[in-house]
């Protein structure tokens, strides 16, 4: 049975480095925190708060003038309750990176990450919660301002496997004032720059599964794929390598349970193949959300003239 799940086309994907080394920056450290609003849940007067606290590394290492090593880990929690009146779950997702991205010439540049993780909700960690992913990019530079970016995404995950193809832009204007960058369908970002602060508006779409071994019930999984959609003030402290970031947006927040066993054959972007499962919760509806970002980042380009 084939369904097209327009809703879901920029979902199911989680944190990985697509953006290393497009920019003038690596963002080396990232630590988020951020709460929904009154998320109810479908056909019924209850509602639960959905927190989630993320933390992100990527510290790549210089090989040669040409190639860098890009290793790193993200860890994220995210605290709610899957149905009305139950108690609140916790789902952890760890997630290794090491990759290699290595420049052709002056116009390309390719980039291979592997990233394995870790998901379910920690209580007792066995192999059927270990899951393997991995990325490959390539990036062409266009000109000083502007560069594209083609890549493609495999992963298996507690519903089966997932792939996507990827394609982005990075784009800063002559004045360095405006800033895109995009990797669709999985993220984007523009902003203005206004010198001590920055406005701008981004997106972020999340997909993750995680076990759940509950005592004395049969095995289940989460499929986490909300559509973040904020707008964000930034302030940019430090030599604008200490970047404070307050988001105030609206989430669909998906968190969907199945059985363990059911599972669909193969999903490719918006395509799901064999997806006849039995969702076991309400669904849960979307509502705003309000985030805080601190960021780390390391400019190249400056570290490069010193």
């Amino acid at each position: 049975m084939n369904k097209f799940h327009l809703t879901r086309y920029l979902l199911l994907f989680f944190l990985f480095p697509i953006s290393v080394f497009s920019q003038d920056y690596v963002d080396i450290i990232k630590v988020g925190y951020g709460t929904t609003f009154n998320s109810t849940f479908e056909n019924s007067p209850h509602s639960t708060d959905v927190k989630n606290f993320d933390f992100g590394l990527t510290y790549p290492i210089v090989l040669n003038e040409k190639s860098a090593l890009i290793t790193g880990v993200d860890f994220s929690i995210t605290n709610l309750q899957l149905a009305p009146v139950s108690d609140y779950t916790d789902l952890y997702s760890t997630t290794f990176k090491i990759g290699l991205t290595t420049s052709f010439n002056e116009k390309w540049k390719g980039t291979v990450v592997l990233l394995p993780k870790i998901a379910s909700d920690y209580h007792s960690i066995s192999s059927d919660d270990f899951y393997f992913g991995g990325f490959a990019s390539l990036k062409y530079k266009k000109n000083e301002h502007l560069s594209y970016r083609i890549g493609f995404y495999s992963s298996s995950e507690a519903f089966g496997t997932f792939a996507t193809p990827i394609f982005g832009l990075y784009y800063r204007s002559p004045n360095q004032r405006l800033e895109i960058d995009a990797s669709l369908p999985i993220v984007a970002d523009i902003n203005y720059n206004l010198g001590k602060a920055t406005i701008g508006f981004d997106y972020f779409g999340i997909g993750r599964s995680y076990k759940i071994h509950q005592d004395n019930t049969a095995p289940v999984y989460v499929e986490q794929s909300p559509l973040e959609f904020s707008s964000y003030i930034q302030f940019n402290t430090f030599n604008k390598n200490v970047l404070v970031r307050a988001k105030l947006g609206y989430t669909t927040n998906e968190h969907e349970v199945y059985a363990e066993n059911d599972q669909l054959d193969f999903r490719l972007s918006a395509f799901s193949f064999g997806d006849d499962r039995t969702q076991l919760n309400p669904t849960l509806n979307g509502s705003l959300f309000l985030k805080f970002e601190a960021i780390y980042r390391f400019h190249i380009k400056e570290k490069e003239a010193k």
